[in-house]
């Protein structure tokens, strides 16, 4: 399994598919496998290279320093260890922060960014959410309790219209062998607590944005409030995981913008 040896961590990544250079970046409690759903409509077109951010999946050791700038200067070490000048980005949620972040640091390499379910704020509510999601795993609670907890800030709520389908999605989120611990989550979210993107609303590399229509976590008026100026499109149907409850949608903007700005 490939990973790039930084100076502070070993970071796993994966790649799969062939065309295009396109970095995935997962968002806050994810890595690679966030990418489930969209990596079967993408691999055809683009060379699609999914890493794991500090703090989860396979990238170690899971309690290196985290900051939005340290996991921007992993990406770009990443694609400059594999050798790509320039590549199209797309990030979810705090992936789509880093992408913002890359994109003020080097413009004139980002083909196109993609910005889903995100936008550069930082929302007090979110940190105090997650951090009563920490509270309940490490509660005496059943150990599905904080994904059930979770979900429904996560999903379009008609997922709750097949409980077979959401036994299941908690039964394999559950079962992954490299889900992040609720230490590594804490960790984490001081990246989200000390982040200020203030100045990351106005990159200068072709940008468009994403949006779930029932996004709770990051909802569409405080996209819009920072970022109503780039090319945006707003989802129906789809939540904050709007590369789950939309993954044909998200993959022809992506395509479709991505054409307009080709390496």
């Amino acid at each position: 399994m490939p990973k790039l040896e930084r100076p502070d961590l070993s970071l796993h990544y994966e790649i799969t598919g062939d065309g295009p250079p396109l970095l995935m970046l997962a968002g806050f409690m994810s890595d690679h496998a966030s990418w489930t759903p969209l990596i079967p409509l993408l691999r055809d077109h683009f060379t699609c290279i999914t890493p794991d951010n500090r703090t989860t999946g396979q990238t170690t050791p899971w309690d290196a320093p985290v900051s939005i700038d340290l996991m921007c200067k992993d990406a770009l070490a990443l694609m400059d260890h594999l050798r790509y000048d320039r590549y199209h980005v797309i990030g979810h949620s705090m992936g789509g922060i880093i992408a913002l972040h890359m994109a003020q640091e080097v413009p004139q390499r980002m083909a196109s960014a993609h910005v889903a379910a995100s936008a550069p704020v930082r929302l007090p509510r979110n940190t105090a959410l997650f951090a009563n999601m920490i509270a309940i795993r490490r509660s005496n609670a059943p150990p599905d309790t904080w994904l059930r907890a979770l979900f429904p800030w996560l999903f379009n709520p008609l997922v709750y219209h097949d409980p077979a389908a959401l036994d299941q999605a908690v039964a394999d989120s559950l079962a992954y062998p490299h889900a992040q611990t609720a230490d590594a989550m804490e960790h984490q979210l001081t990246a989200l607590r000390g982040f200020d993107g203030t100045d990351l609303a106005k990159p200068t590399c072709p940008t468009q944005v994403l949006i779930g229509a029932l996004d709770l976590i990051v909802p569409p008026d405080h996209i819009l409030a920072v970022l109503n100026h780039l090319p945006h499109h707003i989802l129906e149907g789809a939540g904050h995981s709007i590369h789950w409850d939309a993954p044909e949608s998200v993959a022809e903007l992506l395509m479709k913008f991505a054409t307009k700005h080709p390496i």
